[in-house]
């Protein structure tokens, strides 16, 4: 693939000495059956892999003898190619028929993912990153700060020298290298900024001075570290094109060198200082050539020393529970064995400090947003920040977006890792960006706080709980129909049924049912057959479950877990879309039965429904919890435990209640919509609106006299409070909440 890509490219180039050779050989040359079109490729690449002089000898056929000398291993190893069918033939003349003089190496990237299953991808964490999310990390990174420097200079010959002296020496490193898009890019940019300095110079023509060298990356599979190496010689050769001309860049096109700059390996095992040293120290450690490696391959130095080091890229992302046992123990070996809870892209974190402390580098990885909330930052950025890294920049969670066909559907965040300074720090935001003196782990301005799980309310508030768990094998789960059908063949048996309510329930409406039974009742239950030949079947599959399960199979008529009480109780799902304004809490009379797809807070007043129910306790939410995909997973111990509730006094209650009475009944005025339809962002009916911002004037009254201005000024309050909360024991305040 890598060395079809080069022919495309090199025929419509004029790399090759005349247009569409490579493919009108094919065409010319290969049977219209496809029977020996492989062989064709095969000579065609054994040609481009000897020298001049040595074709006779080594027998190449006369309508290949035509072809460049290539070199730089590009088609050096076997030559065998796969056997092509008819349709795959035409194909392939096709695609060589296509323009590919503007080839942008971004869609190299876009092939892989493309081509890749969706196993291989998720196993791997692959994400192809496009060229725009490549710029949210290189910009801030380095390329803002030559373009200021470059605007500083104007027309000085002396600035511009400095200035083209300097980029000549930075080094960009991608140790998640992939496809080599990162550095692709990092390369065109600065040959953008270097053409504009000969530009003011007076020296247009000037060769350049930034070597491929200078762009190093590790990537774990042979085919992307290929395709890497590939993209950057056809960025050199079409810079060159652009800058000097498309005569002087054909004279030092061919041959390639032989040099390889792209390490094929585990950048988790391998020593980053082997592969992109400290200043003044010689390379270690050399890559894999194109495709195979010469035992006496030469190391790779640097071609300009004394330069800056920039690390970027977009490592796997990968769920601590998903990792298979080499990925767990890459992660050990990072040093992270007692932290197996982070996500994957956290190792790369790690191994930049590793790094840092021999190198004053900088670096910038796209990551995912988890490791910016929920419990991931209370166990990673301490950690960090301990190696005397803060965060430079950022850019604030963004729905992922790319040009491939397999686009991946996950929150990410861009973050900026260098050496503590005082200097002001840049946080970026969907369109705009302020300068701050600290970014917090939440990838907030602020101090670096970390909320601390809370195995109870630490803020005075009632306690929540998950709901009760069957354990069942569904048999004591009942639908609408099945219950009316119970009830009708079995009057008695509505006493043993009530409503079971999960998320899903509470904001579609959804009415299911379950049996509940208490241990005085069991026997009047057995009694109706309809139930015991349930409860028998219950116990059944208790037996042949877990442990846990077993230990009550003998109790068929309990739930599993039950956490459920006989009281009134405040009630939201575990998960939640993050499009929603507002936490999307209810409240209910005592009766129904709360699963394990939802919480409960038993005897709340309603204070804790128009705490629930703010914008604060929503910024606070989206903050501490974890996502899943795009919403929310409520969190008790990192949300509920955690939330800064203020000190209120009974004038403040009086006024919340009526706050919380008011959004129940706009709600109950748009009866039968569900709590799904009223909370829709577009939908939201204007008066449950209202509802909402008074209740949010009067909360955020209580909280600092006004309104707040923004969610960055809400969170700032929250972390403060948050702050003087857990150094003094406030659990016995705010008592008033419970009913």
């Amino acid at each position: 693939m890598a060395r079809l890509i080069f022919c495309f490219f090199a025929e419509d180039t004029d790399i090759f000495t005349e247009p569409d050779q490579f493919t009108g050989t094919i065409e010319r040359m290969s049977e219209r059956d496809s029977s020996n079109t492989h062989e064709v490729i095969s000579e065609l690449f054994r040609a481009m892999n000897t020298e001049s002089d040595d074709r006779t000898a080594a027998g190449i056929a006369r309508w290949a003898n035509v072809f460049p000398y290539v070199n730089g291993g590009l088609f050096s190893g076997t030559t065998d190619v796969p056997r092509f069918s008819k349709i795959s033939r035409s194909y392939l003349i096709h695609i060589g028929s296509l323009d590919w003089t503007k080839i942008n190496p971004d869609i190299f990237g876009s092939m892989i993912q493309a081509v890749a299953d969706e196993e291989e991808r998720g196993a791997l964490g692959m994400h192809y990153t496009s060229v725009p999310n490549i710029l949210k990390v290189l910009n801030p990174l380095f390329l803002d700060d030559l373009r200021e420097k470059l605007e500083e200079a104007g027309d000085n010959p002396r600035k511009l020298l400095n200035l083209r002296n300097r980029i000549a020496k930075i080094r960009v490193f991608d140790p998640a290298c992939g496809s080599g898009n990162f550095l692709v890019i990092a390369y065109k940019e600065m040959r953008a900024i270097e053409a504009e300095i000969n530009e003011r110079r007076d020296e247009a023509d000037r060769r350049t001075e930034i070597p491929l060298t200078n762009y190093r990356g590790i990537e774990l599979r042979d085919f992307p570290a290929e395709i890497a190496r590939l993209a950057l010689i056809i960025a050199e050769y079409q810079c060159d094109v652009t800058y000097r001309g498309q005569r002087e860049a054909l004279r030092d096109f061919l041959p390639l060198d032989t040099m390889n700059w792209i390490t094929c390996g585990n950048a988790l095992r391998i020593d980053w200082l082997s592969i992109c040293p400290p200043t003044g120290t010689g390379v270690k450690m050399h890559g894999d050539d194109l495709f195979n490696t010469p035992i006496d391959q030469a190391e790779i130095d640097f071609e300009n020393e004394g330069g800056e080091t920039y690390v970027c890229g977009n490592p796997p992302y990968i769920g601590g529970k998903k990792l298979n046992a080499e990925q767990k123990e890459d992660m050990k070996a990072c040093g992270l064995e007692k932290l197996m809870q982070l996500d994957y892209v956290s190792c790369w974190f790690f191994k930049f400090a590793d790094y840092h402390a021999r190198e004053n580098a900088v670096a910038s990885f796209v990551s995912t947003s988890s490791v910016c909330q929920g419990e991931q930052v209370g166990l990673l950025w301490p950690e960090i920040h301990s190696k005397d890294i803060e965060i430079r920049f950022a850019h604030q969670p963004f729905k992922w977006s790319n040009n491939a066909q397999n686009n991946a559907g996950v929150m990410c965040c861009v973050l900026g890792l260098g050496r503590k300074t005082g200097l002001r720090k840049s946080l970026f935001f969907e369109n705009s960006v302020r300068e701050v003196s600290n970014i917090s782990p939440y990838l907030t301005e602020g101090d670096d706080v970390y909320v601390r799980s809370a195995a109870k309310p630490i803020n005075g508030m009632p306690p929540m709980c998950m709901g009760s768990n069957p354990v069942d094998g569904t048999h004591l789960i009942l639908n609408g129909d099945e219950k009316d059908k119970f009830v009708h063949e079995n009057v008695d048996s509505s006493s043993f049924i009530r409503r079971y309510l999960g998320g899903n329930d509470i904001l579609k409406g959804v009415y299911r049912y379950c049996l509940w039974i208490s241990d005085r009742d069991e026997k009047a239950a057995r009694d109706i057959p309809a139930i015991n030949q349930r409860l028998d079947k219950c116990e059944d599959y208790r037996k042949g479950a877990g442990r846990d399960a077993k230990k009550v199979a003998n109790v068929p008529h309990r739930f599993c877990y039950r956490t459920h009480k006989e009281d009134v109780f405040v009630a939201l799902p575990k998960t939640s879309s993050s499009g929603r304004e507002y936490v999307p809490a209810e409240m209910f009379k005592p009766g129904p039965v709360v699963n394990v797809d939802a919480f409960a807070i038993y005897g709340a007043d309603t204070i804790i429904l128009s705490l629930l129910m703010s914008r604060m306790h929503n910024v606070w939410l989206a903050t501490t919890s974890g996502r899943l995909g795009e919403g929310y997973r409520y969190s008790v111990k990192l949300s509920y435990n955690t939330f800064p509730a203020p000190q209120l006094t009974e004038k403040n209650e009086t006024d919340l209640r009526r706050c919380a009475e008011d959004i129940l009944l706009a709600r109950e005025a748009h009866f039968p919509a569900t709590i799904a339809d009223l909370y829709d962002p577009e939908k939201m009916p204007a008066n449950l609106r209202d509802a909402h911002d008074r209740n949010d004037e009067v909360l955020e009254r209580i909280y600092i006299g006004r309104r707040f201005r923004n969610d960055t000024e809400r969170l700032e309050k929250l972390f403060e409070l948050y702050t003087k909360m857990t150094t003094k024991d406030l659990t016995k305040t705010n008592s008033r909440m419970k009913a």
